[in-house]
């Protein structure tokens, strides 16, 4: 059981709250639709891009990508 807790709070720390705090999505105001949905999905494919380039804080990445847009559409 404690182990399904814990892979239960990996979830909600690597994936819910980065979207919440680095994107703000508490905020959205998207509900027509699955204008949400494909929103989140935007996201959560945004996250892994930048997990899978080596970024362990997605806000480093953000800053880094802001200055370099070029290697943003390379990525």
């Amino acid at each position: 059981m404690l182990e399904l807790n814990r892979g239960h709070w990996q979830i909600e720390n690597r994936l819910h709250y980065v979207r919440d705090m680095s994107y703000d999505e508490d905020r959205c105001r998207a509900r027509v639709g699955q204008g949400a949905r494909m929103l989140a999905s935007i996201r959560n494919l945004a996250i892994s891009i930048i997990r899978l380039a080596g970024f362990q804080y997605v806000p480093d990445a953000q800053r880094y990508f802001a200055m370099r847009p070029e290697q943003t559409l390379i990525l």
